[in-house]
């Protein structure tokens, strides 16, 4: 590389999200680039020209194991849309003036659905005004969504913590014995796609049953039958505990949180806050059978609990990041990192690039030979699946019993951050 490297993050961060980071900053420093510029709150702070030039935040090798096991986005985040081409030109025209002005060869984007849109239209309007900075996609998303990517990184790490969070769930639920009987309701992140709530299953072995029941958005959730599978359990067992998706909907394609709440907040995207699936279910519960209830949301635990953080992700996140920076420097743009599975046992992967016009806005779910015919639980190719991804620890560098972190830049300090006008 002859000039310079830009590298932002976009959407919800993960467990992996900075080990990407790390991968992008070593191995374009390694490749030659004179400087490796962060964007700080991804391109919607880049338009504000807020950025941070990485060599002074990784000034050793200390620093870039802290940040592969620092949680969230080092850089800060952001739901950004960009607008299309034709609508308006001019926020293209300020984002290319500021690549034009830290002269930047490579434009790395590390983030999921929303975040390969931004590549795709950047790109797109490079190839348009002969632009020659190359433009690629570092996949992130713990909702393993992306198409076209074996999986994502990010995801490994938070079905590890989900399936052991959803076994300490359950050896809880055993401790006291209510007359009536206790319903433990545990509501796991996931929209559209059940990757993530599917990993409950993996608190199942010879030391656990597992849950009873698990439900994924993409079978339509019946209120009715879900009534009488809970009040089958009930009368075999003392404790039966529920694993929901945020997102799971009725046929008529009402979300089950929205038979509780109204839903106000609706991002850049369109997407609706989802939350309180878990509270409809425990409280319906509740009323029907006069049985004690819990609801529980892991909500952000899931995505930054870097203490339980796979090995495999880690070190995939890590493998992107210099992936990325790799495909770029070699000519590539408009693409996307992806990984490619090559064998389960022993587990083996590897990457290449795809096309980002086949990955952005699309949505990869769970097959449905993946879940059981009543849509209550996953088969063993799920198990299967996920399995490898989990495996191996990162143990945190820990300071007076605590895990160290990287520290953020001074410039994201301040939580009150302004949005651009």
């Amino acid at each position: 590389m002859r000039r310079n490297v830009i590298v932002g993050q976009s959407g919800g961060p993960t467990a992996a999200i900075n080990s990407s980071l790390a991968g992008v900053y070593r191995t374009a420093i390694d490749r030659g680039a004179k400087k490796v510029y962060g964007m700080l709150y991804g391109v919607e702070g880049l338009l504000s020209e807020r950025y941070i030039d990485l060599a002074d935040h990784i000034k050793s090798e200390l620093d870039a194991e802290l940040l592969k096991r620092t949680p969230a986005a080092f850089l800060g985040s952001c739901r950004f849309k960009l607008p299309e081409i034709f609508e308006d030109k001019s926020v293209y025209e300020k984002i290319f003036e500021v690549l034009d002005k830290l002269d930047i060869e490579a434009f790395i984007y590390i983030g999921g659905n929303d975040s390969m849109d931004t590549i795709k239209k950047l790109s797109d309007y490079a190839i348009v005004t002969g632009h020659n900075t190359k433009f690629i996609g570092c996949p992130k998303t713990i909702d393993n969504d992306l198409a076209l990517t074996d999986h994502t990184p990010g995801y490994g790490s938070a079905a590890k913590y989900i399936g052991t969070s959803m076994k300490e769930i359950i050896r809880d639920s055993f401790c006291l014995a209510y007359d009536n009987g206790l319903v433990t309701i545990v509501e796991i992140m996931g929209r559209n796609a059940g990757w993530l709530t599917g990993a409950v299953a993996l608190a199942k072995g010879e030391d656990s049953d597992g849950p009873d029941l698990i439900y994924l958005p993409e079978i339509p959730f019946d209120l009715d039958k879900f009534k009488e599978k809970v009040e089958k359990l009930l009368k075999e067992r003392n404790s039966v505990v529920v694993a929901v998706s945020e997102g799971i909907k009725l046929k008529s394609g009402e979300y089950v949180c929205e038979l509780g709440n109204n839903i106000d907040f609706v991002d850049a995207f369109g997407h609706k806050q989802l939350s309180g699936t878990a509270t409809f279910l425990a409280n319906f519960v509740a009323g029907e059978f006069g049985c004690k209830s819990r609801a529980i949301e892991l909500s952000t635990l899931q995505r930054s609990a870097s203490h339980a953080a796979s090995r495999v992700d880690i070190l995939e996140a890590y493998q992107v990041g210099g992936a990325a920076v790799k495909a770029a420097d070699e000519g590539d743009t408009g693409k996307m990192v992806v990984l490619n599975r090559l064998s389960d046992d022993p587990y083996q992967c590897g990457t290449e690039v795809k096309d980002v016009h086949k990955i952005a806005n699309d949505e990869k779910l769970v097959p449905r030979n993946w879940v059981d015919q009543e849509g209550t639980y996953v088969t063993n190719e799920f198990i299967s699946y996920v399995k490898p991804l989990i495996q191996g620890d990162v143990s945190p560098i820990m300071v007076d019993g605590i895990p160290r972190h990287l520290y953020q830049p001074e410039e994201l300090k301040c939580r009150n951050h302004k949005k651009r006008k």
